[in-house]
């Protein structure tokens, strides 16, 4: 069965319209800094009236911020960057009513010890790429051959969603190894931060899918 696509740090409206046309199943916006972040009204005009599933990315806000932002913005799934733990993500879930996803980041591919009592929590664990002063959009890929060796560790039936170095040219050679229910993609599919290619996007969503066909 296909990934489904990710397509996150969105910043322009044409560039979310584009990627929900084109079949992208999350749409993400991000409010954990960097140059991608945006307001949560810029943020609902980008994502306003779109098909697919609102994501937003926080870092260290609290739950009840994270659940007023939510509101304004109308999301569907709440992406927790920064400290995560199981009282946390059980916190944001409680304040919100909706889905967390928890990240957990990695440079070699093999997971933190803790990394199972957060897949039990959370509706969904997000592996991206550790790089220093970054919470993502890195665009440095993680050893997939490892990680897929670090998950097949765990116990089976967690969401798994793939973020860190994806392009439209390797990301079927990432799911073939991880094997993700999402792959989660953003300076992958950029011509600058924050502004999508829409080639690249619709190259990358091709490939998504053409590799899942496959298997």
């Amino acid at each position: 069965m296909p990934a489904d696509v990710k397509i996150c740090g969105l910043t322009r409206s044409v560039d979310a319209e584009f990627a929900d046309a084109a079949g992208a199943a999350y749409l993400g916006v991000i409010f954990a800094g960097g140059p991608r972040e945006r307001s949560p009204a810029d943020a609902r005009a980008v994502l306003s009236g779109r098909r697919a599933r609102k994501v937003g990315v926080f870092g260290g806000q609290t739950p009840d911020e994270i659940a007023e932002i939510a509101s304004v913005v109308g999301l569907d799934v709440i992406q927790l960057h920064g400290a995560g733990d199981t009282e946390r993500i059980a916190a944001v879930r409680a304040a919100t009513g909706l889905e967390v996803w928890a990240v957990v980041r990695t440079s070699t591919g093999v997971l933190p010890d803790d990394v199972e009592d957060l897949a039990d929590e959370a509706d969904a664990l997000l592996i991206d790429a550790m790089v220093a002063g970054q919470l993502g959009g890195s665009g440095v890929a993680i050893p997939w051959i490892q990680l897929g060796e670090s998950l097949d560790e765990m116990t089976a039936g967690h969401r798994i969603v793939l973020a860190g170095g994806l392009t439209p040219d390797n990301v079927a050679e990432a799911i073939d190894y991880v094997s993700p229910m999402v792959v989660d993609v953003s300076s992958g599919v950029e011509s600058s931060p924050g502004i999508k290619d829409q080639k690249l996007v619709r190259a990358f969503i091709a490939a998504a899918r053409a590799s899942g066909a496959a298997a």
